[in-house]
């Protein structure tokens, strides 16, 4: 497998633990960083990731955020021979029926690690045309959801990132979903996710806590001793930082107009 075709790419809230969770990403491919630390995130994180690397030939992209923790980072590797041969664009885990805390849409993936065919999405890109796609419609996929162990709303529109992953399914994208479970005795937030049953890396949530809030910083300093000193992997090259300046300003100027048009709609309608 040809690893410079292939990346990884983390928004970051917090840096101090990306420092740390980074240790464990896989070996032998760039990697990436968007500021998020400016409010940068979910859809807006996307459509900057896209303007970003279109000048670089990377085929696969892997978004991980920065409270993942790798176990196996090396079967990545074995999930994009999968994803080659059998066609598939997306993959990820269900952001509904499979994890406890996340109820909301089982059709669509939770960005807190999702690998993508970005050479044949680039293909395809248009932002304004993903960001129509934040509907749903009655019955309009076919998944077998029985065997979903947890709650979930096919109806959801929890995550605004979802319209990216409707766009994909609409365009005809094969999704491949991986499976989890939360298997720690102690920790009823942490996630594990598995290729072929085995073990990928664990999922502790809580990033922007990491430091601020004991509870979640001793539980995921837990986590990170589950994976061990044995895990670390030098990486051959420091990650590529992408940051917005002006991100915080703008988008506070489309918060507030949004907030204009809709004190508006409401005036109209009491005339």
């Amino acid at each position: 497998m040809d690893k410079s075709k292939i990346a990884i790419l983390t928004t970051i809230i917090n840096f101090d633990l990306y420092a740390k969770s980074s240790t464990f990403f896989p070996e032998g491919i760039q990697q990436y960083i968007i500021d998020g630390s400016n409010g940068m995130h979910s859809i807006h994180s996307i459509i900057y990731m896209m303007k970003k690397l279109k000048k670089f030939e990377i085929e696969w992209l892997i978004l991980a955020d920065e409270d993942v923790f790798f176990e196996k980072s090396e079967l990545v590797f074995e999930v994009i021979e999968k994803m080659k041969k059998e066609n598939y664009t997306v993959c990820g885990i269900r952001d509904g029926g499979v994890i406890s805390h996340r109820i909301y849409n089982p059709y669509l993936i939770n960005t807190f690690f999702t690998i993508l065919n970005l050479k044949e999405i680039k293909l395809i890109w248009k932002s304004s045309e993903v960001l129509k796609n934040n509907i749903i419609f009655e019955n309009e996929f076919e998944d077998d959801l029985k065997n979903l162990k947890g709650n979930y709303d096919v109806n959801s529109l929890y995550e605004p990132y979802y319209c990216f992953y409707l766009w994909l399914r609409r365009n005809g994208k094969k999704f491949l979903f991986l499976e989890s479970d939360q298997p720690l005795a102690d920790d009823n937030i942490t996630n594990a996710v598995y290729f072929n049953n085995d073990l990928i890396f664990y999922h502790s949530w809580y990033a922007r806590s990491y430091g601020e809030n004991k509870m979640h910083t001793d539980r995921i300093n837990e986590v990170m001793k589950l994976i061990g000193n044995k895990n670390i992997i030098i990486k051959d090259a420091l990650p590529i930082l992408f940051r917005d300046k002006s991100f915080f300003i703008t988008n506070m100027m489309r918060k507030w107009k949004r907030k204009i048009e809709m004190k508006y709609d409401e005036i109209i309608k009491n005339v």
